[in-house]
């Protein structure tokens, strides 16, 4: 904008400033949704820091597009779970969609933070620095058992490889890689991701009853808006949390 103007943007005026969002709307060869919305950013930005809170210009409200989120059928899942040869990627799968986990919360995930005796686990400073709790179920402590016995990690649940220490936690780049090597050998043909997976718990779980209130709780987040946003769908009467892997798995399912 300093550039296009050959001025000082503390100079210009506000008709300048719109100005020049309505050439970057209108004038440009197809410009970048992404590039306008970091200028409207970089303005708001300016005008705190130099306290121009008093312009009289109004900056457009940026929209975010609204996509529906992808979620993975049962017989997906079951797939997604068996194509791992490694029983550490199965159970990374299995914790993502079994308990809803976001990718950082995974890896930050530590062999303290499980309660197989009463089938919970403790979500720990989880988005918004939230505590939470969410059920395991016996498939899942099964797995879990079967892995600190094999492989003996270290503080974290998922140690992750360093050069200079053996306690350090699993990168969410190497809990994207397990995922995407067992979409490649399952044949799966969605685009799958830790959140995918998380979006696929919420849905099922509403599926088999769940209300929102107990989901919204399970999922950590803090208003209930952003559970029905991307939801979409709400039950009415409270059911105890359970894990998806429960019914998943029962007979004739």
């Amino acid at each position: 904008m300093a550039m296009y103007f050959q001025s000082d943007l503390l100079e210009l005026d506000d008709d300048s400033i719109l100005d020049y969002l309505h050439y970057l709307k209108k004038k440009r060869k197809t410009p970048s949704d992404s590039f306008f919305k970091h200028t409207v950013y970089g303005l708001r930005y300016l005008y705190r820091l130099y306290e121009k809170e008093s312009s009289k210009v109004i900056l457009p409200s940026i929209e975010r597009p609204k996509k529906y989120p992808v979620v993975l059928s049962g017989q997906e899942v079951k797939a997604l779970l068996n194509a791992p040869t490694l029983l550490r990627h199965r159970l990374i799968i299995g914790l993502l969609y079994g308990c809803g986990l976001r990718n950082h919360e995974l890896c930050k995930l530590k062999i303290s933070d499980l309660d197989l005796e009463r089938q919970m686990l403790h979500v720990k400073e989880g988005k918004g620095r939230k505590d939470r709790y969410v059920p395991l179920c016996n498939m899942l402590v099964r797995g879990i058992k079967k892995y600190l016995d094999a492989e003996h990690p270290v503080e974290h649940l998922f140690n992750g490889k360093s050069r200079t220490s053996a306690y350090v936690a699993m990168s969410a780049r190497g809990v994207q890689w397990a995922i995407r090597e067992a979409r490649r050998n399952s044949g799966i043909k969605k685009q799958v991701t830790a959140h995918c997976l998380r979006h696929t718990y919420a849905t099922h779980l509403l599926e088999m009853g769940t209300d929102i209130v107990t989901l919204k709780e399970l999922l950590g987040h803090a208003h209930i808006d952003t559970t029905m946003e991307y939801l979409h769908v709400a039950r009415i009467g409270r059911s105890s949390a359970f894990s998806p892997l429960v019914k998943l798995y029962e007979k004739g399912s």
